[in-house]
């Protein structure tokens, strides 16, 4: 990575140790749209007879489960897919007879028992072999005389049919090539900025340190930067208030479940705060534990802490730290335990404090977070935010040139662009590229504007923008016919440019332009191009309401009028808050908000808490479900678009939360809207 060593503190022993006796584990991280150049460069380079992508085991999960005995007993398709989604990932097998109930089955049935003790017997078996997300096994010699090769399902690709824990078991070399959007992301803004200011910026250069940056990122106003976009990071940001770049290592390792379970967030918080003393048992403890507050956060500080307080060795830490990551599935650190405790007891240390700290290593569990890892990681925080401080309208078009990545649609990445001052113009056949593009502002000095790509417009493909750049490139379009005639378009792709609005230059408003496309034949060699349709044809232009649906339906965004402000004159919806509003009530307060359901998180040491982001013409609001008002709300809750929420404000340390009572469905409002929200991911 490029993180400068200067700025941080890796232990060497995390990685190499005679002990270990085995080849590091290698991960990279590379441009996610280049993964597959860098996979084949690595086959070139080796041979299919040394290096092959490792297989990875797919079990039977609640789900597949359903689907998989629901198809080989007979039972109705629909019923079977209405079974399947209406099963959550953490709901447990035996809620299946419940949502039977739900969908009309009777579960006492013979054929439905019998259904019922399929699926729980299928749970956890194999399903299919799959191949792993990167991992590369490269050898010294041919790997098939030690494991059949086979052909994967993408084209080029060679697999092994082992998985990740037998290439760990027999000590064989691994090498993880991991994809990651936002080094995608990153690379296309800095194009941008490079163009656009005539600099030669790199991660490396990005200007350190920047108070307006960290400014930016206590107050939460991360939609799309890396790693803090998350519901949790958010809520955490304002708290722990992120001042320089190891702030940022530690909140990316601090929202992880490792820390969680082991209740080391908010002692760390506290002490931050000052509203505890931070102690040390010693000055051996305080050399470990001194940049966290006395709280260990990173798996380097269980290594170092079980050498320096239980005198392991650097060896003996590591098989600590392997055991620490399995103990769950195979159990192994009873032997641990007892070396750990005794060892800090013989050199002073009280065995509640040292029951206490192996206690904190079981909480990690398999979840602890590498130093290493988060200081790369909060390297792409950092760059990523002072990006989208310094230059949101470069960001904005860089972020949506890498979809699909991160937690935010491309409505969302518009709507926050547009909300920091970012203009964003329409996909148009005269100005539009594949990707999105930077062009001069309206206003001298202000941002650049984003125009939106035809990468936005369903049902045009790349190859299709390309041949519609070239033909432009020559000449201007005049209208509908000399578009598809120079750029070779069929019916269906020119129906899909009208839809999206893409046409107005050329033929009006939707209306017009769907016109214009019925009356465009296909070219004919022997006879000249002509335009048969009379003048004075008058189509009524499409409403607002008519034009957000169709942006919604042809490019996922609209840069009109916002669903909610069209619907602000109902009743179900005039009497709500708007989320900008929200900061001037108190906290306590019994408040009603509306909004679009544009994700929903359910994080697995929440104890069922199902988090829930609802978005309005001013913004998003955050709701939290406590798992008894989610049970009660499921339908609701799990299907909604729109969504009408009563609760209690909750207002601490900059953080605002709604806490659902009353959940209502009016999706029935939106009139077949497609709004599409990230869920549980």
């Amino acid at each position: 990575t490029e993180v400068d060593p200067a700025r941080i503190e890796v232990l060497f022993e995390r990685f190499i140790s005679k002990e270990r006796n085995e080849p590091p584990d290698i991960d990279v991280d590379f441009e996610h749209e280049r993964r597959e150049e860098v996979i084949q460069y690595i086959y070139q380079k080796y041979g299919r007879h040394r290096a092959a992508l490792t297989a990875t085991v797919i079990s039977y999960r609640p789900k597949s489960a359903i689907r998989d005995v629901g198809r080989a007993l007979g039972f109705e398709l629909n019923l079977v897919e209405q079974l399947s989604k209406s099963l959550a990932w953490w709901d447990r097998a035996e809620q299946l007879q419940e949502r039977l109930r739900s969908a009309g089955v009777d579960p006492e049935t013979e054929i439905v028992r019998h259904f019922v003790r399929l699926v729980n017997e299928l749970l956890g078996f194999p399903r299919h072999l799959s191949q792993h997300v990167g991992g590369f096994l490269i050898s010294e010699g041919p790997i098939d005389a030690m494991v059949p090769i086979e052909n994967a399902a993408m084209a080029d690709r060679t697999i092994i049919q082992w998985d990740k824990d037998d290439i760990d078991a027999l000590g064989l070399l691994k090498v993880d090539v991991l994809g990651l959007g936002m080094l995608s992301c990153i690379r296309r803004a800095l194009d941008f900025i490079n163009v656009l200011r005539g600099t030669r910026l790199t991660i490396a250069q990005v200007p350190a340190e920047d108070p307006d940056v960290y400014a930016m990122i206590q107050r939460a106003d991360t939609v799309g930067v890396f790693q803090i976009e998350s519901r949790a990071q958010m809520s955490m940001l304002p708290r722990l208030k992120p001042a320089c770049f190891y702030d940022l290592v530690i909140e990316v390792a601090i929202v992880r479940p490792g820390p969680i379970q082991g209740d080391m967030v908010h002692p760390y918080l506290r002490r931050r705060s000052g509203q505890e003393p931070v102690e040390y048992a010693n000055e051996d403890i305080k050399s470990v534990l001194s940049r966290t507050l006395g709280v260990p956060l990173f798996q380097e500080q269980v290594i170092k802490l079980a050498m320096v307080a239980a005198g392991f060795t650097p060896g003996e830490a590591d098989q600590l730290r392997r055991a620490m990551a399995a103990w769950k599935r195979k159990g192994g650190l009873q032997p641990f335990e007892d070396k750990l405790i005794r060892g800090m007891t013989e050199r002073g240390y009280e065995r509640a404090f040292a029951e206490r700290v192996f206690a904190q290593i079981q909480g990690f569990g398999e979840y602890g977070f590498p130093e290493s890892h988060a200081a790369s990681f909060a390297l792409l925080v950092y760059v990523s935010s002072w990006i989208k401080h310094h230059e949101p309208a470069a960001f904005c078009a860089a972020i949506l040139n890498s979809q699909p990545m991160g937690f935010y649609s491309a409505s969302q990445l518009v709507q926050d662009a547009r909300r920091h001052n970012v203009e964003v113009r329409a996909v148009d056949v005269l100005y539009s590229d594949w990707d999105c593009t930077l062009e001069p502002p309206s206003q001298h000095g202000s941002q650049p504007a984003v125009r939106l790509g035809f990468r936005q417009v369903d049902g045009v493909g790349r190859e299709a923008a390309g041949r519609i750049v070239q033909a432009r490139d020559e000449r201007r379009f005049r209208n509908a016919e000399d578009l598809t005639r120079r750029a070779q378009f069929n019916r269906h792709e020119l129906e899909c440019l009208a839809d999206a609005d893409a046409m107005r230059t050329l033929s009006g408003h939707r209306h017009d332009a769907l016109w214009d496309v019925q009356g465009v034949e296909a070219p004919r060699p022997l006879l000249s191009p002509q335009i048969g349709e009379p003048d004075g044809v008058y189509l009524p232009e499409p409403t607002a309401a008519q034009n957000l649906l169709a942006d919604y339906r042809a490019t996922g965004l609209t840069l009109g009028p916002h669903p909610l402000r069209l619907l602000a004159h109902r009743d179900e919806i005039r009497c709500c808050v708007k989320a900008a509003h929200l900061p001037q009530l108190q906290s306590g307060a019994i408040v009603k908000v509306a909004g679009l359901v544009t994700g929903r998180q359910r994080p697995g040491t929440a104890s069922g808490v199902v988090f829930v982001s609802l978005e309005d013409e001013t913004g998003v609001t955050n709701v939290i479900v406590w798992k008894r008002t989610f049970e009660a709300q499921r339908k609701q809750l799990l299907a909604a678009t729109l969504m009408r929420i009563t609760g209690n404000l909750e207002m601490r340390d900059g953080v605002i939360h709604l806490i659902a009572g009353r959940c209502e469905d009016f999706s029935h409002l939106l009139n077949n809207l497609e709004v599409h929200s990230r869920n549980f991911h």
